[in-house]
C-alpha cells in the first residue's frame, strides 16, 4: 500500500495524532486503532493484517490518500 506523505511507514498512533480522521476511516472498516493501547503498528501493516478483501484495502488506501490531499 502506498500512502501520501510517507505515512505508511509511521506508527498508527502518530498518524492518528496528526490526522484523527484516519482513525475514523479505519473504524468504518472495523479496524479498531482508535481504541488500541499499543499503537506501534505501521499504517501500511494495520490495513493488511486485518484480513480485509483486496477491494476494501484499496478503498481504505484511496480514502486515506484523498483525505490527505484535501489537507495539503
Amino acid at each position: 500500500m502506498e500512502f501520501n506523505n510517507g505515512l505508511g511507514d509511521k506508527a498508527i498512533q502518530d498518524v492518528m495524532q496528526t490526522y484523527p480522521e484516519i482513525g475514523e476511516i479505519l473504524a468504518r472498516y472495523d479496524i479498531g486503532c482508535t481504541t488500541c493501547k499499543v499503537g506501534i503498528c505501521l499504517l501500511k501493516d494495520v490495513v493488511s493484517i486485518h484480513g480485509l478483501s483486496k477491494e476494501d484495502e484499496a478503498k481504505i488506501e484511496i480514502e486515506i490518500n484523498e483525505n490527505l490531499a484535501k489537507g495539503e
